[in-house]
Order: structure tokens, then C-alpha cells, then sequence
């Protein structure tokens, strides 16, 4: 359990644990805009304090980490698991998608933001002892920020060992600091009163003045929805544990002790999180700063390749080039070009933003847009999985609601400052993800009603023998029930059959991991024709010979160098009345196109394969 906690703190809340370096700072700077007076100082501790209660420790510690699909987590396996707790045919089904898909597309607008905000916010802490350093802080950040994206391809599998204890000290840094400072001025510990967050909201409330450091306040909770993503790698009382007895107490007693710290010299507002420490130890705390903000970066980094794998997974994304970086750890994959994608435009941010409090106008938006998906998502599964009365679950929710479209409409004041750069990089996914999937839906449907039924093709097969070959040839088809077009095609043109058919058909379930016992079915018919079905989690990776190797099991056993691989190899053609609109196919041409192909995502040899093309008209 404590190896599991440490590594918990090291991973999970990287992204939350490095919100002290500008959260307070923000409040009374350019994001919330507070003159320095004991109550704002008391106000903002206090929203800061029971926004953590509420929504960190609250809603996800206590109750979405309880909300677990076969032990996974994420936005992914939310809407999964709230679908499936719909039953069959309920309507809501689909709003529940397109919520699910929302929530992990602005998830990519967050993976943007977290890395440059956080490292930049570190670096920055060098003009705290030096002054005359400002001109290297963006190269220095730049320099960090593409060294992290660089490594990736690396894996975490070594480094990641190093997280929790590196976090575990961070922590305790953080909570020492406020420590020191709370003890020159313990009565800042009074801002525990909720009275004080009220007062200080009823106060800024006329005119929506609250939005503005509500917008700040927020940036305390960036990164919370992190808990749920990670469930799977840690489980749910590791991570509780590591937030009780690390993460909270020491976050806490820093926001507190800043708070402190201005009350007494309210100059120090410029840079509360560095003016904390003694002069030696400011640049060791740099230091660490950094480190930590790399951490937290990686873990966001990490995720946004894990989302995109589930989403390629499930269908709402064409086939990418991913490879594991670990041979005993799940879920740990790179993606290169994601990689790169991601590292060109976290330091084309930091460029144009220059500074951290530039850059935290644009944070906060997709964060509290992920939030309120997951409390909807959550009503649903307490309501019609925990089947939780209405009584039970409409007040706790509705609470959770309330402060989520609270934070979220106070973010949505700074668009204009920057916060429209996540709410950017969200819509462009949405609209790839949406083209994509009407595409696919278009040309399966043609496939279906151009396909013929295998019994059919048996029956003709029975009155017009064909030669029969020495292998078994395997054909990969997306239906169960039809011919695959490479096997007519094959058939037409070749006007030869191998002695074994296999017909092989990989599903991807709407729950993370299929259990070994529910991977394989295999169905035999008649002239040696097998139908072989795997069956698998969206969080898993088909690999075509660990297939045929379980099928062995069944009694159908495979010498791979005498298997031959039949893939189609589609050419897409507008048609003349297509039912799609022109931009919206010009996109899926183009995602289909730079699709990896089936034989790299399959991981078949490469050497066993042979393509048979074919033209779809959409």
C-alpha cells in the first residue's frame, strides 16, 4: 500500500500538487485582480479550502473513484460505464457519447496548457533572486519543454520510478514552507470559516466581479479530474491514501501559508510560492520546482496518449502509429506523432503567452468543462448503476453541479484572454472525431450491403468447387456474418482457395479489459472454413499472432510460416450523391489516408501479408 501511495503521489497529482507556484499569485494578480487586504487574503484561502474539500476530496475521492469499469478509470470508461447502466435502446445513450467525447476532447485542450504553464511558472523563479535573469526564462523553459518531449519516445517505464519519491519530497517541501510561515501568523488558519467565503462572494458578486478570482481559485483544482484517469494503474486506496496523508495536508498548509506570508508583507504577492523559502534555499527550490512541473507534465502527456489510444480503440479516431514502452507495466504507449504534434504547440504557446500568468487566462476552461462532463456522468451511474433514489442523488450531484458551472463560467469571462486556445484545440478534435466517425459509419454501411452472407458464398463454394492450396490463409473482416472483400476478390481473380480459411473478425468492447477467458470464440463450417472472433478492451492493444496462438486452445493450431495474411486496401472515391457533407468528407479522406495500416496496428508479419484493393464510392 505505501509503495503504491508513493507512486500514486508521483503520478497522479502532479498536475494539482504544482498548482501552489501560481494560484495565489494569480488571485492577486492578473487573472483575479484582488487588491492585498486581510479580506480577500481570508476570502480567497477560504474558497481555495473548501473548493478542495468540495470537489477534490468530495466528489472524486469519495465518491468517482467509486464509480470504477472492471477496475478502470477515465472519461472513457465513465461514459461506458454510464451507457451501459442505461440498458439496451435508451435514448440518453447518445447524449451520453457525445458527452464522453466532449470531456476527452477537452482533455486535449488541458495537455496544452499543463505543460507550459508549469514549467514556465518554475523557471520563472529565477527572477525572484535575480532580476537581471528575464531574458533566459523562456529559452530556459523552451529548452526543459522539449527536452521532456524528446525523452518520450524513451518511456517512463525507468524514470517513473523516480516520481514518487521525488513528489513524496515535494510534498513535504510544500508543506514545511507553509509550516514556517503559518507560525508567524496562525491566525490565518480562521479562513478555515466558511463565513469567509461567503462574505468574500456576496461581496464581489454584483456586476459578476466574483468570476475573475473565482477564475483563479480554480487553478487550485487543475488537475483533479487526473484521479479518475489513473484508478486503473493504482487503484482506488492508493490514491486515497496518498491524498490524505501527503498531498492535501501539504498543499493545503501552503496555500495557507502564502496567505500568511502577504498578510504580513504584501510586496510578496509578486511571487508568494518562492518568498516562502529562506534566500539559500530559493534555488534549490527551483530546482525542485522544476523537476516537479516536469513530473506533472509527463503524467498529462502520458494520459493524452493513453486517451487518444482509446479512442482509436473505440473507433472515434483512425488507426495511429503507438508502440508500448514497457514490458511489465499496462498502458504505458507512445505516440509519435501525437508527440509531436503536442510538443510543436506547447512551445508555440509558450511563445506567444511569454509568462505564466499570461498563459493562466487560458487555463481552467477545459479543465471545468471536463468536470461538469464527469458530474453528469456520475449522477447517471449513481443513479442507474449504485441505483441510488432520486432523493439521494439529485442534492449531492446538484452540489457538485453547481460549483462546477460556478468555476466554469467564471473561466469562460477569460476567453477572449487566452481561454479560447483550449476551447480551439477541443473543437478541432471534436470535429475530426465526428467527421471520422460519420465516414466510417457511411462506408460500413455500403460494405454491408455490397457484402455477401457466408452461407451464401458456402453454398456456391459446394457447386463450383475451387482448387484448394496447401496453408491456411487468414482473411481480417470487420463483419462476423459476410465474406470479406479480399476473399471474393482473391477468389474472382486468383480462382484458388488455401486448404484453411480463417475468417477473423477483432472487436473492441465499450469496457476496458476483456477478461482471457471471453478473448477467443472460434466457429467452424464446412470446405475448412473457420470464424475466429477476439474480443477486446478499449484500453488494450489486437495483436493478430497472440490470437492465433490462443486459438490452440480450441483446437485450431497455426504454423505462421505457413499463414498467409489477406487484408483489403480500400480507395475512397466521392460519390456522385454523397450523403456526407464535402468538408466534412474531405476530412475523413484525409484522416483515412494517414492512417496507419492494418498490418503495423495488428502487429502481423509483415512478410505474411498480401493487400487486395478495392474502390468505395462515399
Amino acid at each position: 500500500m505505501f509503495a503504491m501511495a508513493l507512486g500514486a503521489a508521483g503520478v497522479v497529482y502532479g498536475d494539482v500538487g504544482t498548482s501552489p507556484l501560481y494560484t495565489l499569485r494569480e488571485a492577486f494578480g492578473e487573472t483575479g485582480g484582488l487588491d492585498v487586504s486581510p479580506a480577500n487574503v481570508f476570502g480567497v484561502l477560504s474558497l481555495i479550502f473548501w473548493s478542495v474539500l468540495i470537489v477534490v476530496t468530495g466528489k472524486y475521492i469519495t465518491f468517482i473513484l467509486r464509480a470504477d469499469n472492471r477496475g478502470e478509470g477515465g472519461v472513457m470508461a465513465l461514459t461506458a460505464l454510464a451507457m451501459e447502466s442505461l440498458g439496451q435502446g435508451a435514448k440518453r445513450k447518445g447524449i451520453l457519447l457525445i458527452l464522453g467525447i466532449v470531456g476527452a476532447t477537452l482533455f486535449y485542450g488541458d495537455s496544452l496548457i499543463t505543460p507550459a504553464i508549469s514549467v514556465l511558472s518554475a523557471v520563472e523563479g529565477l527572477e525572484v533572486g535575480a532580476p537581471g535573469l528575464h531574458p533566459f526564462v523562456i529559452p530556459i523553459a523552451v529548452a526543459v519543454l522539449l527536452c521532456l518531449f524528446m525523452l518520450q519516445g524513451a518511456g517512463t517505464a525507468r524514470v517513473g520510478a523516480l516520481f514518487g519519491p521525488v513528489m513524496a519530497v515535494w510534498f513535504i517541501v510544500l508543506g514545511v514552507l507553509g509550516v514556517l510561515n503559518i507560525v508567524q501568523h496562525p491566525g490565518v488558519l480562521a479562513a478555515i470559516d466558511p463565513r469567509h467565503a461567503i462574505t468574500f462572494c456576496i461581496h464581489h458578486a454584483p456586476g459578476f466581479a466574483l468570476f475573475a478570482p473565482l477564475s483563479a481559485v480554480v487553478l487550485a483544482l487543475t488537475g483533479a479530474e487526473a484521479l479518475y484517469e489513473d484508478l486503473g494503474h493504482f487503484g482506488r486506496n492508493p490514491i486515497r491514501q496518498a491524498w490524505y496523508w501527503l498531498v492535501m495536508p501539504g498543499l493545503l498548509l501552503n496555500y495557507f501559508g502564502q496567505g500568511a506570508l502577504i498578510l504580513v508583507e504584501p510586496e510578496a504577492v509578486r511571487a508568494p510560492f518562492f518568498l516562502l523559502a529562506p534566500d539559500w534555499a530559493l534555488y534549490p527550490l527551483i530546482v525542485l520546482s522544476t523537476f516537479a512541473t516536469i513530473i506533472a507534465s509527463q503524467a498529462v502527456i502520458s494520459g493524452t496518449f493513453s486517451v487518444t489510444h482509446q479512442a482509436m480503440q473505440l473507433g472515434f479516431l483512425p488507426r495511429l502509429v503507438f508502440k508500448h514502452t514497457s514490458a511489465t507495466e499496462f498502458g504505458q504507449i507512445y505516440m509519435p506523432n501525437i508527440n509531436r504534434i503536442l510538443m510543436v504547440l506547447v512551445v508555440a504557446l509558450v511563445l506567444w503567452f511569454q509568462s505564466s500568468s499570461h498563459l493562466a487566462h487560458a487555463y481552467g476552461i477545459a479543465v471545468t468543462g471536463t468536470m461538469l462532463v464527469g458530474t453528469i456522468l456520475g449522477y447517471t451511474v449513481a443513479r442507474h448503476h449504485w441505483k441510488w433514489p432520486r432523493y439521494k442523488a439529485m442534492p449531492l450531484f446538484g452540489l457538485f453541479f453547481v460549483v462546477d458551472m460556478a468555476f466554469f463560467l467564471a473561466c469562460s469571462t477569460k476567453i477572449s484572454a487566452g481561454g479560447y486556445v483550449p476551447l480551439l484545440v477541443a473543437l478541432v478534435a471534436f470535429i475530426m472525431i465526428q467527421a471520422w466517425r460519420d465516414g466510417r459509419a457511411e462506408m460500413t454501411r455500403l460494405q454491408e450491403e455490397a457484402a455477401m452472407p457466408l452461407e451464401s458464398f458456402l453454398s456456391r463454394l459446394t457447386a463450383n468447387r475451387a482448387p484448394r492450396v496447401a496453408g491456411t490463409a487468414v482473411f481480417m473482416t470487420a463483419s462476423p456474418v459476410s465474406v470479406p472483400s479480399a476473399l471474393l476478390h482473391n477468389v474472382k481473380h486468383n480462382k484458388v482457395l488455401h486448404e484453411r480459411v480463417v475468417l477473423l473478425t477483432v472487436f473492441t468492447e465499450h469496457y476496458p479489459v476483456t477478461p482471457e477467458a471471453d478473448r477467443i470464440t472460434v466457429t467452424q463450417f464446412p470446405h475448412a472454413f473457420y470464424r475466429v472472433v477476439a474480443r477486446y478492451g478499449f484500453m488494450e492493444s489486437p495483436d493478430v499472432p497472440k490470437i492465433l496462438k490462443a486459438c490452440e486452445a480450441h483446437g485450431l493450431t497455426f504454423n505462421l510460416m505457413e499463414t498467409s495474411f489477406f487484408l483489403g486496401r480500400d480507395a475512397l472515391v466521392r460519390a456522385q450523391r454523397s450523403h456526407i457533407p464535402l468538408w466534412r468528407e474531405r476530412i475523413f479522406f484525409w484522416l483515412f489516408r494517414n492512417a496507419s495500416s492494418a498490418t503495423e496496428f495488428f502487429r502481423i508479419p509483415p512478410n505474411r501479408v498480401i493487400e487486395l484493393g478495392s474502390q468505395i464510392e462515399i
